[in-house]
């Protein structure tokens, strides 16, 4: 009996640990951008370098996290659909032709996002979504937001 107790207290961390792991990744945006969301496949092309201006002529910029992070293994295999090395060959290739604005720039954490974002027009960036502050706008993607059921960037 006492030994069922300890496998049931060990499933039931495990379980729990997944929980904290599992997090939404949530789309950040300048607030001067004039979108509230963003399909799929768009959001795909801009992170490839395949959408160098949004509709009023900004300059698209994509801020995240390094690649070789855990956290960014949901935006890897949702958003890009490869590996991380592959992600950083996609990321050097789309910033190849664009020395002076970067389609992708790379940053440590989810604060350098965050600020980034804020202060770059027409930038949109990853981040935990529970590191959401007010200097930027929460973007939908593919018609849901962050904690929504259906949103495409949730963590399990």
């Amino acid at each position: 009996m006492r030994g069922r107790s300890v496998v049931l207290a060990m499933l039931m961390g495990l379980t729990m640990s997944g929980c904290v792991w599992a997090r939404d990744v949530a789309l950040v945006s300048n607030k001067s951008n004039a979108i509230n969301g963003l399909a799929m496949a768009e959001l795909t092309k801009m992170c490839k370098g395949e959408t160098a201006r949004w509709q009023d002529g900004k300059p698209v910029r994509v801020v995240m996290r390094k690649p070789s992070l855990a956290e960014m293994k949901l935006v890897l295999e949702k958003v890009y659909g490869a590996s991380e090395s592959e992600t950083m060959q996609m990321i050097a290739a789309a910033n190849h032709a664009r020395a002076n604005h970067p389609a992708v720039v790379v940053v440590d954490t989810d604060q350098d996002v965050l600020n980034q974002v804020a202060s770059t027009p027409g930038a949109v960036g990853f981040v935990d979504v529970y590191s959401i502050n007010s200097s930027v706008s929460v973007l939908k993607v593919g018609g849901h937001l962050p904690l929504e059921p259906g949103y495409a960037l949730h963590g399990n």
